[in-house]
């Protein structure tokens, strides 16, 4: 590997065997350095790999602007847990690694911060705010003052945040107020109630945060060949295709974003899955009856 600019005696700018740009941290690693030179690979620690087309310079300066004991901290909590995958994803490291910097300067002057999210990130990320505790209690294993289990709700939206490579948090703020947002207008619609933690809430839910990634990929589904599929799922479920169209104006106001046809056809299909799950047993048995016939959402029409 060779170095390509060298930020400080610890970290370094490199291109790879194969070309690509990486940023490497070790002790005296960048230490009368020069571009062109070859990397000292004995020395090297850790390898973050830019994977989300971010500049890789502008990642490498904001990492040397994080102090190393902290980059390590995160390195080692997120191992421990079982999230290695994402020791080496710098933008995530350099968000984490802040936040908790901030948080142990908090826990030291006896500060605690209340999330206002604390319950809709326990609901609607159960697997994020799990590993968040898990990490947290990695974290805590490795400092002197512990954090509070609060910032466990900070942690499991940065981790969240990973999947959208925004840099800061705001964008899973936003997506996590959208998504209960729009189990309310659903709940609402059809006079349901949508438990936390169940299947088809979770299911849905999935669904929604992969839209969300579609929309600030700008990659929305807009195939011609779903036009077909998607008219079927507009004939076969009205009700839902009404809400669906309402919960596409919130995005709009939300977002700034106009949903794709083929992503309002497919937001219905969801809607009416989870309306005709979140019913009473009572009232699904006719309707399960019903569709063993007809063929349930997500089943038949797609399959047309």
């Amino acid at each position: 590997m060779d170095v390509l600019r060298v930020f400080n005696n610890n970290l370094v700018l490199a291109r790879d065997d194969r070309g690509a740009e990486v940023i490497l941290t070790g002790r005296g690693l960048g230490f009368q350095a020069k571009p062109g030179d070859r990397v000292a690979e004995d020395r090297v620690v850790r390898v973050f790999r830019p994977d989300d087309g971010r500049d890789p310079d502008h990642l490498a300066g904001l990492l040397a602007g994080i102090p190393p004991e902290h980059v390590q901290l995160v390195g080692e909590a997120l191992a421990e847990v079982g999230l290695d995958r994402l020791a080496a994803k710098p933008a995530l490291v350099v968000a984490m690694a802040d936040h908790i910097g901030f948080a142990l300067r908090r826990a030291e002057q006896g500060q605690a911060v209340e999330y206002p999210l604390l319950a809709e990130v326990t609901n609607l990320y159960a697997e994020e705010h799990e590993q968040a505790t898990a990490l947290l209690a990695a974290v805590n294993a490795r400092v002197a003052t512990p954090l509070p289990p609060t910032e466990a709700v900070g942690l499991a939206l940065h981790l969240v945040n990973a999947g959208f490579a925004t840099g800061d948090l705001s964008y899973s703020y936003t997506m996590t107020g959208l998504i209960q947002q729009f189990l309310d207008v659903v709940a609402g619609a059809y006079g349901v109630d949508l438990v936390p933690g169940s299947v088809s809430v979770g299911r849905f839910v999935t669904h929604l945060r992969y839209l969300f990634v579609r929309i600030h990929q700008r990659r929305q589904l807009d195939d011609r060949r779903h036009s077909e599929v998607g008219d079927a799922i507009r004939r076969t479920y009205p009700e839902a295709s009404e809400t669906a169209d309402r919960l596409a104006r919130l995005v709009e106001l939300r977002l700034q974003a106009g949903l794709t046809e083929d992503e309002v056809s497919y937001l219905a299909l969801h809607v009416a899955r989870i309306a005709q799950d979140s019913r009473t047993q009572d009232d699904a048995r006719p309707d399960d009856a019903h569709g063993a016939t007809a063929g349930g959402p997500g089943e038949a029409v797609v399959g047309a």
